[in-house]
């Protein structure tokens, strides 16, 4: 009570001397604080009570782990895929069923009956067989269809591959994995991939039945997809077994337009073709050898796509190339594949269509109209990156001495004949300013060597353009990665550039063409009959490639003559040949800098 009476009269004496103060006094540097706004302190406690105004209405989720439908089955499923034990998760999934109320029956997301389908496919058959497997996961898709779970291409390719595994003699599961992926699209809107069908047709194959194999690719081909290596190793073995040597024949073709070098397990399909009585029945005696040899040149030089030529067995040996570019097997002289002419034409519509559209219309016309006139040329010679070559130096520039160069080695090689050298007008009109270069330029025009692409212009259409037109070899260093080249979008366009490109290093001033390789490894039919495919060679070395060589008895022969691929000749002596390695070596050291820069104004 004394306290409670000291305090009261404590508190009125200080009340009396209080006075107003115009501002508080704060020590200096309290004051140079920035002090917040009344309606700051304000927005800060309205944000800092919402939250708490809002907790009150908004439901709280479940913390994670705890309790929820089918938590322990989705645990289980989870731990059963990280392990690959179908066997358990069909035994979890069977258990959940079972103790699942008749009023609120076992539902599972799409992703957790994918797992279980997937696991399945992918069970070890020693362990859970295929017939079991098989009915097993015809179970769980029924469950899932019931319980309203949307199926995907996943669910449906699964399912047929567990169901083609179940190989039980006289069964018709192969057929059944078939009708899935035949029939999903117009079930369930769903687009059967390359895997959906690679399960079927390997069960037709192991059945051996040609007819259904053929009838998978029929479907894939209805449905938009391509068959790749194993689909088309599949069918061959099946084709062959069946002794069916027209369709051997095609898939060989297929086979040469998918792949260029085949695995082992490929190549064993093969050799056990020709080795067969069936391979040795197939083929004609006589033909037309004008008509092979055009058919040869008309296809890109790798085959004539004719049939089988001659009869007699077959003899089917593991070779390599030599240096001479020869086969080590029956000294057959491997030719240098190119498209085939009716893709060159389409590729050459497809660059003019698209630089019409981006170039002077009346410019590029004038351009194909000029060259439309001028055939004859063998090479094209890309002027501006020959001539700014390594050039980024205090003292470099555009070296006429360079491209000069590299025109006299072509020349050299073609026996005299000049080459098209494409520069800019722009370039030009700054050459002709300095009297050695404007004799240079003069004798290009007088031998008709020279044309200029117009002001505002991109040289790359041109160049491009003609050396596809022309189809010969381009001098160039550049890679044509740029949003030009991204443009055109061909398949076509990096084989294309593998045959025609020919780049080009400086050794103390003399120019050093590096031409294209001398040989394709790809499969090749040539046009004695005989076939050469190359095999994977993982080590990167092109000379340790093992080769089919397959051929009847004495239908190799050595060609000595150049060999010619849909119209453009390429000479390699066997020297630089040889030494083709090492010059790529040194030029891939040379070639850190090979600055082109678009000439446009």
């Amino acid at each position: 009570m004394w306290l409670a009476v000291h305090l009261h009269h404590g508190l009125k004496q200080l009340m009396g001397r209080w006075q107003p103060l115009t501002a508080p006094k704060f020590p200096p540097f309290v004051r140079a604080l920035p002090q917040p706004s009344p309606s700051r302190r304000r927005r800060r406690v309205a944000v800092s009570v919402t939250p708490m105004a809002s907790t009150a209405t908004t439901r709280r989720r479940p913390r994670r782990g705890s309790k929820g439908p089918n938590a322990d089955l989705c645990r289980t499923l989870t731990d059963c895929t990280r392990r690959g034990d179908a066997a358990a998760a069909m035994a979890a999934f069977d258990a959940a069923v079972s103790d699942a109320d008749a009023d609120a029956p076992l539902r599972l997301a799409a992703h957790q009956y994918n797992q279980l389908l997937h696991l399945l496919a992918a069970a070890d058959l020693s362990s859970f067989p295929g017939p079991a497997a098989a009915a097993d996961a015809r179970r769980v898709f029924d469950h899932m269809l019931q319980a309203g779970a949307p199926p995907s291409e996943a669910t449906i390719t699964s399912l047929a591959r567990v169901t083609a595994a179940a190989d039980d003699p006289g069964s018709s599961a192969a057929d059944e994995a078939f009708e899935l992926v035949a029939t999903m699209k117009d079930k369930y809107g769903l687009s059967p991939r390359l895997r959906s069908y690679g399960p079927v047709l390997a069960a037709f194959r192991r059945a051996g039945e040609a007819a259904k194999a053929y009838a998978v690719e029929a479907h894939m081909t209805a449905s938009g997809v391509s068959p790749e290596e194993p689909e088309l190793a599949a069918l061959l073995d099946v084709s062959s077994r069946a002794g069916d040597a027209d369709k051997v024949y095609e898939y060989m073709h297929k086979l040469r337009q998918i792949v260029d070098c085949v695995s082992e397990e490929t190549a064993g399909v093969v050799e056990a073709w020709f080795r067969s009585d069936k391979a040795a029945m197939a083929g004609k005696s006589e033909w037309n050898a004008a008509q092979v040899k055009d058919a040869i040149v008309a296809n890109g030089g790798g085959c004539h796509r004719l049939g089988w030529l001659g009869i007699g067995p077959w003899t089917v040996q593991r070779v390599r190339v030599g240096a001479d570019d020869q086969c080590g097997g029956c000294r057959y002289r491997l030719a240098c594949i190119d498209i085939d002419m009716e893709e060159t034409q389409r590729f050459a519509d497809s660059v003019a269509g698209l630089a019409l559209e981006r170039e002077t219309k009346t410019n590029f016309s004038r351009f194909q109209e000029w060259l439309e006139a001028n055939k004859e040329y063998q090479a094209i010679v890309d002027g501006a990156n020959i001539a700014l070559y390594q050039q980024n130096f205090a003292e470099g520039g555009f070296s006429l001495t360079q491209l000069d160069a590299v025109i006299t080695e072509v020349r050299d090689r073609y026996h005299g004949k000049w080459p098209l050298i494409i520069l800019h007008n722009k370039r030009i009109s700054k050459l002709m300013e300095n009297a050695s270069n404007r004799h240079l330029i003069e004798t290009w025009r007088t031998n008709g060597a020279l044309y200029t692409s117009p002001s505002g212009s991109n040289d790359d259409w041109y160049w491009l353009y003609a050396a596809i037109k022309l189809n010969c070899l381009l001098v160039t260093n550049d890679e044509m990665r740029d949003h030009i080249f991204e443009l055109l979008g061909s398949p076509f366009f990096p084989k294309w550039k593998q045959r025609h490109r020919v780049k080009y290093t400086f050794n103390k001033g003399k120019a050093v063409l590096v031409m294209p390789p001398p040989y394709s490894s790809e499969i090749q039919e040539s046009e004695v009959g005989s076939w050469h495919i190359p095999m994977e060679e993982k080590s990167g070395d092109e000379r340790g490639r093992i080769w089919l060589c397959i051929g009847r008895g004495g239908s190799c022969k050595e060609h000595g003559e150049v060999p010619t691929t849909n119209g453009v000749v390429h000479e390699i002596p066997p020297t630089e040949a040889s030494n083709l390695v090492q010059q790529r070596l040194a030029e891939n050291k040379d070639e850190s800098i090979t600055g082109k820069r678009k000439d446009r104004d």
